[in-house]
């Protein structure tokens, strides 16, 4: 019992171990007519090395035979011989691995439904003379296709350039070889792509397309063109300019011919004033009233006239209706897409208008008319990348064209080609204004979401500060007071950022408020000073008056010296001097007509009073100067003592004049005669009694003057040596002056 228990268990391990071929499911059989029979079935593949063998019987059930395959052959195998054409077979398919064999369900196939036959050949697509817009087909019948059943058709055409196809369907009864087929409501002057393919009759399965071939449409008279206008703002005398444009109308020939354009225009409610207008071009600048006008056009070949296009020019006070509510921009895969919502159900006609967004104003305009529908589609390789678009939307019903709705939309954005231009303005203290120019539109390639300003401190951590495309200037502010900075401006799109230029500035040291501040306390401080010194002088104008104009000596009154002659002194008109230095009034010198010989006789006297005042005793001098007005001869009060045998040489006293009465044309002229007296005196001091005692010694005055010495005559002195001077310094009443 052991021993046979031991004996079945390997065969038990090995049988739960083997690993049968997948059972073969979804068979699929072809009859390639007068080729070949072909069957397919899954899987595709086996994990281990797989033969299969296909069992067919056929002649209705009378005859069999096999078809052999392996795993290596994708799963398929192909009858070859006893290929019957009208026939129903029975399909098996059996599967054998080193593990085992597994059989398919049996398949039945009715040949009929299975055939399949070889494209049909086009020989030509040519158009039939006289008849328009349509072309004729010719091509040849598959050689192996049944000859005694009629075939299926399947016609394909489209336009040259679109990727747009259009099916007819259609049965060729006949068993000719020669097939013709004729392609009408086609498009004049329109190239066309054409294919075919086939199918017996009673078979589900179509022959493969065959080689494609073109051929255009006949020429006619060109469709009535699309119109639109560019309407441009009145001048001064109420006129404007309107540009008329047009083109090929919509779904028009690619290839259709036109000639030229006539074109007339006249006011509303008055055709006398029409004017016609020829022209190849497909623009036409008008210079129109302010009225309403009516434009027409009509475009021709060789082979007649287009259609009358018509067009309403709205007068310039005219208002238009507005329906457009809302409108957007999207892009989906390779288009741009436009929506809009209108507000008039009755509205069912648009003009999309589209042009680039320039600096200066476009050449070109695009437009293209939308009916039935409220968006509108563009191919996105028909507008430039980086490219910003004026994009609006007119709403038209019958004539009248209504207020537009316009937005701007890029197909591609990049970062901007430059950054903005930068300055810095009113820089202060801790303050500065960053002021940036906008980008030129094309440059920007793409919509400017933002600016982001980049400032840095000299040796400093680097600051940044965000703001909306609006803006074009931005204050900085808790900056460091006497620094250099550096500024640096970056405009942003969606697709990144660009810098701008770079600039640097330096705050100041003192702001103008701080310079204002301490200006106005100085100024202030000086007002108030001003204000009291004036309030002083007020309350005591005496000491004012003395300090701003101090009461200045009369020469006529001095004690230096008294004048000897009277008529000398009448004609100095002393006392009138006096009397106008010392008027209360004005305080100013009145103008008096001085002598010719003022200034000869002014030293001859002073000569003279020298002479007298060295030959009197000092005690009649004494009497002299106590006598008052009275006295002749007055000495001077310094006169040193000098020894008999030495002349005195008089030092001259000087009487101060304050600078201010001096306005008289004369002035000048007393002014330097003072001056030289004065700087006798002061010369006389600085060289001493030696030699104002010094024997000879003659008056440096009348040294220096030329007058003097045309009336006088010098003594001769014996001089004596400086060292046997016996003057004393100082001032003695007692001691006797040198004879």
């Amino acid at each position: 019992m052991w021993a046979c228990a031991l004996w079945m268990l390997p065969l038990l391990c090995k049988f739960s171990l083997a690993v049968l071929p997948a059972k073969p499911e979804n068979i699929s059989c072809i009859l390639y007519y007068m080729k070949n029979f072909t069957c397919t079935w899954s899987p595709e593949e086996e994990t281990s090395y797989t033969w299969y063998k296909v069992k067919r019987t056929f002649i209705y059930g009378k005859r069999s035979d096999t078809c052999n395959s392996t795993s290596e052959n994708h799963a398929s195998c192909s009858f070859l011989l006893h290929i019957t054409n009208i026939d129903n077979y029975t399909i098996q398919v059996e599967a054998q691995n080193a593990d085992g064999i597994i059989e398919s369900d049996i398949t039945h196939w009715r040949l009929d439904d299975i055939t399949k036959i070889e494209p049909p050949n086009i020989h030509s697509v040519k158009p039939v003379l006289g008849i328009k817009r349509m072309v004729q087909i010719k091509w040849e019948r598959p050689s192996l296709a049944p000859v005694s059943s009629s075939l299926n058709y399947t016609l394909r055409f489209r336009i040259v350039n679109s990727a747009r196809w259009m099916e007819i369907n259609f049965t060729k009864e006949d068993t000719n070889r020669e097939q013709t087929y004729n392609l009408t409501g086609l498009q004049a002057s329109t190239e066309y792509v054409v294919a075919l393919q086939c199918a017996a009759k009673e078979s589900q399965l179509w022959s493969g397309w065959s080689q494609e071939k073109m051929g255009t449409t006949e020429e006619e008279a060109p469709l009535s063109p699309d119109l639109w206008r560019v309407l441009r703002s009145a001048k001064v005398d109420g006129r404007r300019t309107v540009k008329l444009l047009w083109k090929k109308a919509q779904g028009a020939p690619v290839l259709e011919k036109t000639l030229g354009y006539n074109i007339w225009y006249f006011p509303e409610n008055n055709t006398k004033l029409t004017v016609t207008v020829n022209t190849t071009n497909q623009q036409l600048e008008m210079y129109l009233e302010d009225k309403t006008y009516w434009v027409s056009v009509i475009s021709y070949n060789s082979l007649g006239e287009s259609p009358v296009a018509t067009l309403r020019i709205p007068a310039i006070d005219e208002k238009s209706f507005q329906c457009i509510e809302a409108m957007q921009a999207f892009l989906t895969q390779d288009q741009l897409v436009v929506e809009w919502q209108s507000s008039i159900p009755e509205v069912d006609s648009w003009m999309v208008e589209w042009f680039p967004d320039l600096d200066a104003e476009p050449s070109t305009f695009s437009w293209e008319s939308v009916s039935w529908a409220r968006n509108w589609t563009i191919q996105q390789d028909k507008l430039k990348p980086f490219w910003c678009y004026n994009i609006s939307v007119y709403p038209m019903m019958q004539d009248r064209v209504g207020q537009p709705y316009s937005i701007q939309a890029y197909v591609k954005e990049g970062i901007p080609s430059t950054g903005p231009v930068t300055k810095a303005e009113n820089i202060g203290v801790k303050t500065v204004t960053i002021m940036w120019k906008e980008i030129p539109k094309r440059q920007r390639n793409g919509f400017i979401s933002n600016y982001t300003i980049f400032y840095q401190a000299e040796d400093g951590k680097q600051f940044s500060k965000t703001v909306n495309s609006s803006i074009l200037q931005y204050g900085l502010e808790s900056l460091a007071r006497k620094t250099s900075y550096t500024v640096q401006v970056m405009a942003s799109t969606h697709a990144g950022g660009t810098n701008g230029t770079r600039i640097n500035f330096k705050t100041l040291s003192i702001s103008i408020f701080e310079i204002c501040l301490v200006t106005s306390l100085v100024g202030g401080g000086l007002l108030i000073l001003m204000i009291l010194t004036v309030a002083y002088g007020l309350k005591k104008p005496s000491n004012l008056k003395h300090l701003c104009w101090p009461d200045v000596p009369n020469p006529a009154k001095s004690s230096i010296a008294t004048w000897q002659q009277d008529d000398f002194k009448d004609k100095l008109h002393l006392n009138e001097f006096e009397d106008s230095l010392h008027t209360e009034e004005d305080r100013i010198l009145k103008l008096r007509s001085a002598p010719k010989d003022f200034i000869d006789k002014l030293v001859v006297n002073f000569e003279n009073f020298l002479e007298d005042v060295s030959t009197e005793e000092s005690g009649k001098a004494q009497e002299n100067i106590l006598a008052g007005e009275k006295n002749e001869y007055v000495p001077s009060p310094y006169r040193p003592y000098c020894p008999p045998g030495e002349s005195f040489v008089e030092p001259p006293i000087s009487t101060e004049i304050p600078y201010r009465i001096f306005q008289h044309p004369y002035s000048a002229m007393l002014e330097e005669t003072f001056s030289e007296a004065e700087e006798i005196v002061y010369s006389a001091q600085s060289l001493g009694p030696d030699y104002l005692c010094k024997e000879g010694a003659s008056t440096p005055y009348l040294k220096n003057s030329v007058v003097s010495r045309e009336f006088l005559t010098l003594k001769n002195f014996q001089t004596k040596p400086r060292e046997k001077s016996r003057c004393h310094h100082g001032w003695n009443p007692s001691v006797s002056p040198c004879g």
